[in-house]
């Protein structure tokens, strides 16, 4: 990654039209997880729509504790804080949500077809794009909140995943091809996931 394509999140922030995701955004050069990094902002009075990107996850998650490999600026991996009116019990509805909203994007940005794999993978070309993992938690004296970690692989070529992952793993740009600019895609991302949350939850 070079520092001209490196995430900004002031940029990020200026090209949003949003009504709840987004109204905050930091992006670190590093972190452990994402969700963690949100979980750590957390409080009962932090707003709901902050989002925590980072250039490099050391122990993004996935689904089942598996480990989710974060090329250093190849793609997209981000968190969001949401306050939704569910059950926690319900949470597999934002598994599905941010899953279907991800396979949306795609194929309207890059007229790829995506289709979600239940309960939180994205598949292109028989492969895994993208994936999504929920985490909520209960606040006391306040409404509880999820965490709802995305991780979209964007720009790797195959050598950047570990040997045992290739065989089901694919990036935007291998799909297509070409490189893939992030910022845009990401601002077409938090558009539709904002869009789409707004009608389903937030009300």
């Amino acid at each position: 990654m070079n520092r001209f394509d490196a995430l900004s999140a002031d940029k990020l922030r200026a090209d949003l039209n949003r009504s709840i995701i987004g109204n905050e955004i930091i992006v670190l050069n590093e972190t452990t997880s994402t969700n963690d990094s949100v979980l750590e902002r957390a409080t009962s009075t932090t707003p709901e729509g902050l989002v925590v990107f980072a250039e490099r996850q050391t122990a993004g998650r996935g689904q089942r504790n598996n480990l989710w490999e974060s090329a250093t600026g190849k793609g997209l991996w981000f968190s969001i804080l949401l306050r939704p009116k569910i059950d926690i019990a319900d949470s597999p509805r934002l598994a599905e949500w941010a899953a279907r909203t991800i396979a949306t994007t795609i194929s309207k940005e890059f007229a790829l077809p995506a289709s979600v794999k239940l309960p939180n993978d994205v598949i292109v070309a028989g492969k895994k794009v993208a994936g999504v993992l929920i985490e909520m938690r209960a606040q006391s004296n306040a409404p509880h909140i999820a965490i709802a970690g995305i991780g979209v692989n964007v720009n790797q070529h195959a050598e950047d995943f570990p040997e045992e992952v290739r065989v089901r793993a694919i990036s935007l740009a291998m799909a297509l091809d070409r490189q893939i600019d992030r910022h845009e895609f990401a601002v077409a991302l938090l558009e539709n996931l904002d869009r789409t949350y707004a009608d389903v939850f937030a009300r």
